[in-house]
């Protein structure tokens, strides 16, 4: 009996279905090796800061401040001014080739444009670019952290390994959020909050597709600097007695207090950024020049005050063990917060997730002392509130408290202040998005046009361009001077207040450098037809 062409396309089609989907499969084995070359690729940015630190300070960078007060002020004032000009050098060589976007290195939310925007995609020379500058501005005592830096790293490694094995956009976003999260799990051995921090702050989601690989990718990051570095949590938290409920309540008081300071951390680095920017511009300054120019401010406060210099992991130590009066550590809080505004707004490499860490310990130790002198009765110690203001501020700088959370417990090895911790950092990030309104990436993005706190419905009808969803035209007679138009890269948001406020069913396309020209013609049902598919495109890839 001979089969129609119908009854065997049929078969086949079945065939197909009761074939296993091996998609998964892959996606998890390239978490994995990304996971794994991620770590290396950590250790070696680890490893390159800490060479640029013992040629500045003759420390490496877990006790610069050490190295940086047995130095004459001079001689420490110097160490960022050389640093700077070196980063100058970087950004203009970079510049030249084509290699950073905008001549300014890269970080998180860098990685977060590439996820909503570029489906995955960052240019590996730009990634390579971005760490070298990082690494030389952290190495030489630049006020800013090693994480950001570090993320962008993870997912230009990610986003190199899979752009030749044709994945779909969908998990060539999946592999970069496996990059970010393997690097956070390398920088801070703490790979649960890695997982965390890729969803929260990259992925914006928690789908169950997405976790799977970025669990194994986190993991794997962490088995592999583990094996090479050893099994130590990033900051080494002393005992601080019994936690009463008392403490719990004041820990309570020190998040709200957190959330003012984490509002001052945001509002200085953005009045800092935008009020440089305006004194090079109206003077005609390259930007190129600025480094060096916020290597002399950060170096004049440093050489009087080095627990500023650098990602400050050891004066935070030092805080924890009470070696600072609460005048001295209220002094550090100001200038901790001008230098690393000065830092990020000067165009020096970095992140901020290590400073709010940095200012909230130094909040909560001055906070310890007041309890100290006023509340007798509490019981627990300095490092207590220090590591719950340490979760505090920067949860609430950086938008993202639950994967915060977790950072400080596998930092520190300490899961006994939960309650207080969370509490706190549930607080801060409250009263810090009631005044700031936006955390410090969403800052970031929407000085490139993007708003990303509208959620997925938002993204889309920004990212959508008109050019991606009309019907192009023939040549066609330019358009009258006073015709209704659509410019092809005119968001698809946009497109659709045109018609509304126009009440027309379609308009005509023109290109975006010659705005009478006609290449195309874009209708509501077609404008509305593509917002309905990536919606559920969207709503898929969120949720399962």
């Amino acid at each position: 009996m001979v089969r129609s062409v119908e009854e065997t396309q049929t078969a086949s089609a079945r065939w197909r279905l009761r074939l296993p989907n091996f998609r998964p499969v892959a996606v998890w084995g390239f978490a994995i090796l990304i996971g794994a070359a991620t770590a290396y690729g950590i250790i070696g940015f680890l490893f390159a800061i800490n060479f640029v630190s013992a040629l500045a300070f003759g420390e490496t960078e877990k006790t610069l401040v050490s190295g940086a007060s047995h130095l004459s002020p001079f001689r420490a004032w110097l160490a960022p001014v050389i640093g700077g000009c070196a980063v100058s050098g970087v950004l203009v060589a970079a510049d030249r080739f084509g290699w950073l976007k905008d001549g300014r290195a890269q970080g998180v939310a860098d990685v977060i444009e590439a996820r909503a925007v570029k489906n995955g995609a960052i240019d590996v020379r730009s990634g390579l670019a971005a760490a070298l500058v990082s690494a030389i501005s952290v190495g030489a005592g630049g006020s800013a952290g090693r994480e950001g830096p570090a993320v962008h790293l993870g997912a230009t490694i990610a986003s190199f390994l899979d752009a030749r094995f044709g994945f779909s956009a969908k998990d060539r976003r999946t592999l970069l959020g496996c990059g970010a999260a393997a690097a956070v799990a390398a920088s801070f051995n703490a790979p649960i909050a890695g997982v965390l921090f890729a969803l929260e702050v990259v992925m914006g989601a928690y789908g169950l597709s997405i976790f799977g690989p970025i669990a194994a990718a986190s993991v794997t990051a962490a088995i592999v600097t583990r094996t090479h570095l050893g099994n130590f949590p990033a900051v080494a938290a002393p005992a601080y007695g019994v936690v009463s409920n008392l403490d719990v309540a004041l820990g309570a008081v020190l998040g709200l207090l957190c959330g003012l300071v984490a509002t001052a951390f945001l509002v200085a680095t953005e009045t800092m950024t935008l009020r440089v920017r305006q004194f090079a511009d109206e003077r005609k300054i390259s930007y190129f020049w600025l480094p060096p120019f916020g290597g002399m401010l950060v170096g004049a406060i440093g050489a009087f005050l080095p627990e500023v210099f650098g990602v400050g992991y050891e004066a935070v130590t030092n805080a924890f063990q009470g070696a600072y009066s609460a005048r001295f550590l209220l002094i550090l809080l100001v200038f901790k917060i001008l230098a690393t505004a000065i830092t990020l707004s000067c165009r020096f490499g970095g992140g901020v997730f290590s400073p709010g860490l940095v200012i909230g310990a130094f909040a909560g130790a001055t906070f310890s002392g007041l309890v100290v002198s006023f509340i007798p009765t509490a019981s627990a110690g300095v490092a207590f509130y220090a590591m719950v203001g340490m979760g505090a501020a920067s949860g609430a700088i950086i938008g993202a408290p639950i994967s915060t959370t977790l950072i400080v417990f596998e930092m520190t090895g300490d899961y006994a202040l939960t309650t207080a911790l969370v509490l706190a950092v549930a607080l801060a990030t409250l009263v810090s998005q009631a005044i700031a309104g936006r955390t410090f990436f969403h800052w970031q993005l929407s000085r490139r046009g993007y708003d990303l706190s509208e959620g997925p419905q938002g993204v889309i009808l920004q990212t959508i361009r008109v050019r991606d969803v009309m019907e192009r035209m023939p040549p066609a007679p330019p358009l009258p001077e006073d015709a209704p138009r659509l410019a092809t890269m005119e968001s698809l948001g946009k497109a659709l207040a045109q018609f509304e406020k126009l009440e027309e069913v379609g308009l005509p396309v023109v290109s975006s450098k010659e705005p009478d020209e006609v290449v195309g013609y874009l209708s509501r049902v077609r404008a509305l037809n593509a917002y309905n598919k990536a919606l559920i495109d969207s709503h898929i890839e969120h949720h399962r």
